[in-house]
């Protein structure tokens, strides 16, 4: 009796999980197109917070261990991250001088609220996505870690096009990758350290549904420079 009710509790996950994954690619995909085609980019525009939204909770819904730890790792992520981005902005000395712009919605003091949701998300996924690799902690912040640089990469020029924010520079200064790295490393540290249980099979979707949306439009503005 238990044994056809775990199967049938394991089914509806993975009904769940079907779906789950539908609706990340699907939102990426839509997206992408959206903000491609010039008559509909200012609506896309609008809809990347709740693009960002809807993959946070998408990613906590099926986190399973939802212990003290777990609450705490998502208070110290999201004030960390929206921390290191208000010092960022208001004194230039972090990942050197930008200002945001009004794409990613409500600005609390300059500061858009949802950048710390957008650092919970991808620490928990890069650490999700680490700890397949490697059984040390200290590999698994330096893989997690480097996994945000190489996002971050491929983020920069497309935030700039669509105004979620902008740089004082001609391009963007190492300093902001080496800043990205250090906080990254940082959090995923918490996050691998503090107790509960990390295996959440969507995190991997929710990363490579974000690289391969920002890589496909790097390579389009490459491919119109040319």
């Amino acid at each position: 009796m238990q044994t056809k009710r775990n199967q049938e509790i394991n089914l509806i996950q993975v009904t769940d999980y079907t779906w789950a994954v539908a609706l990340v690619v699907s939102m990426h995909i839509a997206g992408f197109i959206g903000l491609q085609w010039q008559p509909s980019r200012a609506f896309f525009e609008m809809l990347i917070p709740f693009n960002l939204v809807s993959s946070t909770v998408i990613l906590l819904y099926f986190h399973q261990d939802w212990r003290s730890s777990f609450i705490a790792f998502i208070a110290i992520s999201f004030c960390v991250g929206f921390g290191i981005e208000w010092l960022g902005v208001h004194t230039g000395v972090i990942f050197g001088s930008y200002q945001y712009g009004s794409t990613l919605g409500f600005k609390l003091d300059e500061i858009p609220l949802i950048i710390g949701l957008n650092w919970l998300v991808l620490i928990y996924a890069t650490g999700n996505i680490a700890m397949r690799f490697h059984s040390s902690i200290w590999m698994r912040v330096l893989i997690g870690a480097s996994l945000m640089v190489l996002i971050d990469i491929l983020i920069e020029p497309v935030a700039i096009k669509h105004q979620m924010w902008s740089w004082n520079h001609e391009t963007v200064p190492i300093r902001n990758y080496l800043a990205w790295f250090s906080v990254s490393g940082l959090l995923l540290f918490v996050f691998f350290n503090l107790n509960f249980k990390k295996d959440n099979y969507i995190a991997i979707w929710i990363y490579s549904a974000q690289f391969f949306f920002f890589l496909f439009h790097n390579l389009t503005y490459f491919i119109n420079f040319f």
